[in-house]
């Protein structure tokens, strides 16, 4: 079986308002680019009919997958489990509300083909490229968050946040099996364990949109986000990455489930 050269994994949580203008500006971008391309939508645990919108668009679009998580997991475990599901040589992820648009992806391919192994797109390396601009008060939070994550973590990027990020397959399959973060923290861990591994990560200026519908609280989500920091720290003092990375000589026992396939319109008429 021929797998797609790329994969597009989208972390979705009762984004019914919205799901169906991000999936046709996603598969319009595939179509308009001639991208050989799987995009997976990861439900995690939605309570609306963001599920039943996926499976209306998946009877005419068999690039179209979906995946649920067993409830509301985060965005750490609905990245991760998209990811490891991905059959693509290059794999990435984006917000459902594609603050970045999806063209932009091809910044992220371009760094990856010229020898990265991660490539990051950062809203701070080139500020003219922001079309709609965050509050002041989710600046300071963010660039906050950025300066705790340079200390504690010894990560020297702009924007370690943004939900905007493409992998080589074989980077992916490791980074993503050694990642304990399941919520808003996964990102800075993610590239912590890139770089405890060596891997070439390469942060890309992309376009980027404020969305004001974002789902996340800067007081309960920012706090958490500090402790998770300092959890990465701690795992890392006490080898448990070390652990892992030991661990991950037998991979005989890591078995993901099968994506749900789409079902044919004549059979569902039958």
């Amino acid at each position: 079986m021929q797998h797609p050269k790329i994969s597009i994994v989208i972390p979705a949580f009762n984004e019914q308002a919205r799901i169906e203008r991000t999936l046709d500006r996603v598969l319009t971008c595939v179509n308009d680019r001639g991208w050989d391309a799987e995009v997976l939508v990861v439900d995690d645990g939605s309570t609306d009919q963001t599920p039943a919108i996926i499976k209306r668009w998946m009877e005419h679009h068999p690039g179209l997958k979906l995946i649920h998580n067993r409830g509301n997991r985060g965005k750490g475990y609905s990245v991760r489990n998209g990811l490891l599901q991905a059959a693509g040589e290059v794999v990435m992820f984006t917000d459902a509300d594609l603050s970045a648009p999806m063209e932009e992806a091809e910044r992220l391919f371009a760094a990856l083909n010229a020898g990265a192994d991660v490539a990051i797109g950062s809203r701070w390396l080139e500020r003219q490229r922001q079309t709609i601009h965050q509050p002041f008060y989710r600046r300071f939070f963010g660039r906050c968050f950025n300066a705790m994550t340079r200390l504690v973590m010894g990560l020297p990027y702009k924007d370690t946040q943004c939900g905007f990020k493409a992998f080589r397959r074989s980077a992916a399959q490791v980074i993503f099996r050694l990642q304990r973060i399941e919520r808003w923290g996964f990102d800075p861990e993610i590239l912590f364990i890139a770089r405890k591994l060596r891997y070439v990560v390469r942060e890309v200026p992309v376009t980027w949109g404020h969305d004001e519908r974002s789902q996340m609280s800067y007081l309960k989500d920012g706090a958490k986000m500090l402790e998770e920091l300092a959890i990465i720290r701690w795992n890392s003092l006490v080898g448990r990455y070390d652990k892992d990375i030991a661990a991950m000589k037998d991979t005989s026992g890591m078995v993901t489930p099968q994506v749900e396939r789409p079902v044919p319109v004549e059979a569902a008429r039958r």
